[in-house]
């Protein structure tokens, strides 16, 4: 640690900033003290630009005449807005033909169809012999059969296997990281994919039709999920008990609730 860091020390938790600025405004996250009130709402922050961010839902942002209908964000130029309105669920410019799913980004939009729609699956799992597009979802699965937890808060002891639950930790236990707040119901989530399936929600867009059924989704994840009720395909094995489970969510809850017996 620097001669720098260490003047900036929270007393309750021993974090070090390097501002005393920095340091003023996270012991607020102790305190509760919110000091910056809307003027419109009355709604209280802990830091300015939080109160910045908000204003723009009251129409605060003066020269910006161009607004975006979603999240309420101003802008000075229409170009602006459009290249902003990517950002939100249904107003993606790239369309994938075969499944349906939009993107904001080329890059985004070929990877997908490089990866998603290409059936060759060189990486095969020796647990159970489930084969993947690439090796990171490889080691992303086998993470689940050796119980792996390569993911460590550096505030306590706790370990995650994967990163995603590392980040809901630190917002949840050490008010560390950013929460992304619906603008409609002001619910919170720790990932922005979340939020994006959320709004979706909101706006009652199912673009992901079941070929099996009439029922359309609103992502293409719960579209996966459901469609693991036509399919009698069962790729996760226990190997305490033998078991066999159709889905991921299915194995970890049987982990879980620990009802396997050694074989």
């Amino acid at each position: 640690m620097n001669v720098h860091s260490s003047k900036h020390r929270c007393t309750e938790c021993r974090k070090c900033f390097k501002s005393c600025s920095a340091l003023t405004a996270h012991r607020r996250s102790h305190s509760g003290e919110k000091p910056f009130e809307c003027t419109v709402c009355s709604k209280r922050f802990t830091i300015s630009s939080n109160l910045v961010r908000h204003s723009r839902i009251h129409g605060g942002d003066t020269g910006k005449p161009h607004k975006c209908c979603v999240c309420h964000k101003a802008f000075r130029q229409v170009s602006k807005l459009t290249t902003h309105m990517r950002v939100h669920p249904g107003f993606e410019r790239y369309n994938c033909s075969l499944c349906n799913k939009r993107f904001n980004q080329l890059r985004a939009f070929r990877a997908h169809q490089r990866n998603i729609h290409n059936n060759r699956r060189p990486y095969d799992c020796r647990y159970c012999g489930k084969l993947f597009r690439s090796c990171y979802n490889l080691k992303c699965h086998v993470h689940m059969h050796t119980g792996a937890k390569p993911y460590s808060c550096r505030h306590c002891s706790e370990r995650f296997t994967w990163q995603k639950q590392l980040k809901t930790h630190l917002l949840k236990s050490h008010n560390e990281g950013n929460w992304f707040t619906c603008h409609i119901c002001q619910k919170k989530f720790s990932l922005s994919a979340h939020l994006k399936e959320h709004l979706l929600r909101h706006e009652g867009v199912k673009l992901y039709l079941c070929s099996e059924c009439p029922k359309r989704f609103c992502t293409a994840t719960t579209l996966k999920r459901h469609q693991l009720v036509h399919s009698d395909v069962k790729h996760f094995c226990c190997d305490l008990c033998g078991n066999d489970f159709k889905s991921k969510r299915s194995i970890v809850h049987h982990f879980n609730i620990g009802v396997c017996e050694i074989r």
